[in-house]
């Protein structure tokens, strides 16, 4: 994994607008290395439009060609793991800020989906499933060092598809922190409920 973290470009947001494009990425952060064919099964597209769709994603820098997979003039890909980053939503063109605003939208759908599903099939058996939820106050630079602290736990943990260790499972992690909004700011007034 790349040192420090890399905050997605303008055109790496485009790329994930597409949900296609998240359910190959997903394939291959799962799966580990597949081709067009592979993939376009596994995501019941056609190669054709798979193959188009692993190209905007190596050029957005987040899958990369895995050579030695190779046969032929077949083409074979894997992820790039990398802690991505969303950039400062007030430093973007209204045109960014509201194409990162909707990838934001869909992946908090996404991920709401996610933790329905896993909880509908049957509730975890084994003890897999673990949570928390909390609040408190902090500063920004307070929230800034947690999610740092955060990163650094989960790098620590998590592993790749071709370097998982045997008992692995593909787990979903997620985290937001954000100010409360149903409570105003010391000395403004509350708009909200």
């Amino acid at each position: 994994m790349p040192e420090g973290p890399i905050e997605q470009s303008p055109a790496t947001l485009k790329a994930l607008s597409s949900p296609l494009r998240r359910r190959i990425l997903h394939h291959l952060g799962v799966h580990g290395p597949g081709n067009s064919t592979t993939i376009a099964e596994a995501v019941g597209e056609s190669s054709g439009t798979t193959s188009y769709h692993l190209r905007r994603l190596a050029e957005a820098g987040l899958i990369a060609e895995a050579p030695e997979l190779a046969k032929g003039r077949e083409r074979w890909w894997r992820t790039v793991r990398a802690d991505r980053r969303m950039p400062d939503l007030a430093t973007l063109s209204d045109e960014d800020r509201m194409a990162a605003e909707a990838l934001l939208r869909a992946r908090f759908e996404e991920d709401l989906d996610l933790l329905a599903a896993a909880f509908s099939q049957g509730g975890d058996r084994e003890g897999w499933a673990q949570g928390s939820r909390g609040g408190g106050h902090m500063t920004l630079e307070e929230m800034r060092e947690f999610h740092e602290e955060y990163v650094k736990l989960l790098q620590r943990f998590t592993h790749g598809p071709e370097d998982a260790p045997p008992g692995a499972r593909p787990v979903i992690v997620r985290w937001f922190a954000a100010p409360d909004p149903r409570v105003p700011r010391r000395g403004e007034e509350s708009n909200g409920p």
